[in-house]
């Protein structure tokens, strides 16, 4: 039987594991547009529980561990495969609920609950995804649980059996066959159910991986540490190495007994140290006998039990503003999820009351749609999540409110903008709602923007940086020059009744530019159609195209 203890650390092992191989996940995305991406949506979902886990006794109950963990995954949420993975963890939680230790019958029953939990919130599921693998697991789990009482034979064929069907995904979605990969969401899945499963069987932690010659992730991995304060004073420097500098590993050594949370990153001409200790003089002075210390960045000595004492006093205050509820003054508000300056400034200026900052790089949590939702001072409350990867988030956090909210589908920016300029205060709620809708599905997005690694697509090779432009979601051409990737997508959105385009331009083309482009769509396109041009501010995409 697996009690509290042993799942609460499986599902940690399963987080660092999966944070440690997401960039792997990230990349079986069909389009390599530079995106939030599975894997690390994934990774942030079941990450926002590791701290709240920690803190669980040795003798808690396995039901008491899978309400902590599922009620984390839910507000940390993030894409729809964060979502869909938090859905199965609260059907799961669900089949646990009142159960000290579990065995393969209330893990069977765990898992069908949690399957039936993903799939009811997928308005149209589709099989070749997460789904499809959660599924095929609880149908394995049902099957061996008639045969053996051993949990790790049963969780073991249940991994084999995901991974089985996960290859399969290739051949399920005409998209994946294309690409050529096997789907991201049921891949994390898969990853996540094995490394629990080693945890189960015996198996200690798994141990974050620092990447060499990466500075984010030597960032990341320095940060992320037990809550538990051992030592006073977090130190940082970096040292220019000596001619004949002694083996690093040697100051790691050292560092190792004189504090704890050592990382120590190894580069052809430079040492990145960091080290929890009450002696940072000492871990200096050690330093210096492997080389000399560099002044950008200058070395770092803080004193982590103020900083702790300071966290716990802004985490308080902002549980407490961002989660007390607005009292309502008015009818109707808006939650619009947008990132940019001029982007944002469009939907305060159509009357959004808060912006949940984030998009195709940074999709927000269940949890920080949840708190625009309570701060707004409305009585009705319609959120537009202008991301399809945004949607099922927002729809989650509907569920965690008493509030009257209504999530508009809106997939793009220029779809929200389309619906708030539809809203009629002198209406109410349902006409509201479908005369908003009907405005949004009129409206075509175009995107351009750049790829994010090497990648192929229906027989055609992308090269990183490659300029790539997307007609309501889907990749259509490529091209080598910005200006001429807007003009061709223009011309193709400029078909049927269309009588508006609007060229938002982002943070990365200059107003110049963005006058010279206005200009050439203008003299390429048919003189009926009004074209408008929009300083958006956005990252990621060089311009956004609305066709209306």
């Amino acid at each position: 039987m697996i009690n509290g203890a042993l799942f609460r650390d499986a599902v940690i092992s399963a987080a660092i594991t999966i944070d440690n191989r997401k960039r792997e996940i990230d990349e079986l995305n069909v389009y390599p547009v530079p995106d939030g991406d599975t894997g690390t949506n994934m990774s942030m979902t079941i990450g926002n529980s590791v701290s709240e886990l920690k803190r669980l006794e040795n003798n808690v109950s396995i039901s008491e561990t899978s309400s902590v963990a599922a009620s984390a995954f839910l507000r940390g949420a993030r894409g729809n495969s964060g979502v869909i993975l938090s859905l199965i963890f609260r059907g799961i939680s669900k089949g646990l609920s009142g159960c000290t230790e579990a065995g393969c019958k209330e893990f069977t029953k765990a898992l069908e609950f949690g399957v039936e939990s993903a799939y009811k919130a997928v308005m149209k599921p589709v099989e070749g995804t997460i789904l499809t693998v959660a599924r095929v697991c609880a149908e394995k789990a049902r099957e061996i649980s008639l045969s053996t009482n051993d949990d790790i034979i049963f969780w073991t064929e249940i991994c084999n059996e995901a991974e089985t069907v996960l290859e399969q995904t290739t051949e399920m979605l005409p998209q994946l066959k294309k690409a050529g990969v096997v789907d991201a969401g049921g891949k994390g899945l898969a990853i996540i159910f094995r490394a629990m499963t080693e945890v189960f069987a015996g198996g200690k932690i798994a141990e974050s991986i620092v990447v060499e010659n990466n500075h984010d992730s030597f960032r990341t991995a320095v940060s992320e540490y037990d809550d538990e304060i051992n030592y006073t004073y977090c130190t940082e420097y970096m040292l220019e190495k000596n001619e004949n500098s002694p083996d690093p590993f040697m100051l790691r050594a050292y560092l190792e007994t004189i504090g704890d949370c050592v990382v120590v990153v190894d580069d052809e001409k430079i040492i990145k140290v960091h080290v929890h200790t009450d002696n940072p003089g000492n871990a200096i002075q050690k330093g210096l006998e492997f080389g000399y210390l560099i002044n950008n960045p200058r070395p770092k000595i803080e004193n982590m039990r103020i900083q702790h004492e300071n966290k716990v006093k802004e985490a308080k205050t902002a549980e407490q503003e961002g989660f007390t509820p607005a009292r309502p003054e008015k009818q109707f508000g808006f939650v619009a999820v947008a990132v940019g300056h001029g982007v944002e400034a469009m939907f305060r200026d159509l009357g959004a009351d808060v912006i949940v900052r984030g998009g195709q790089t940074m999709n927000p949590s269940t949890d920080d749609i949840l708190r625009a939702v309570l701060s707004t001072p409305a009585e009705v409350i319609f959120v537009l999540p202008n991301n399809k990867n945004i949607i099922m988030a927002a729809e989650q956090a509907v569920k965690l409110t008493d509030r009257n909210v209504c999530v508009l589908q809106t997939r793009t920016i220029p779809q929200g903008i389309s619906a708030m300029l539809a809203f009629d205060e002198s209406e109410g709620l349902a006409e509201n709602r479908l005369n908003m809708t009907k405005a949004f599905e009129k409206v075509d997005t175009g995107l351009v923007t750049f790829a994010a690694r090497d990648s192929e697509f229906e027989g055609h090779q992308i090269k990183e940086g490659e300029i790539l432009a997307l007609d309501d979601g889907k990749l259509v051409f490529t091209e080598k020059d910005v200006n001429k990737a807007v003009l061709k997508l223009c011309k193709r959105l400029a078909k049927g009744d269309v009588k508006y385009i609007t060229l938002i331009y982002g943070a990365d083309v200059t107003e110049e530019n963005a006058e010279h482009t206005l200009q050439l769509i203008k003299s390429k396109i048919s003189d009926k159609i009004e074209v408008m041009l929009v300083n958006g501010g956005q990252p990621v995409y060089y311009y956004i195209i609305s066709a209306e």
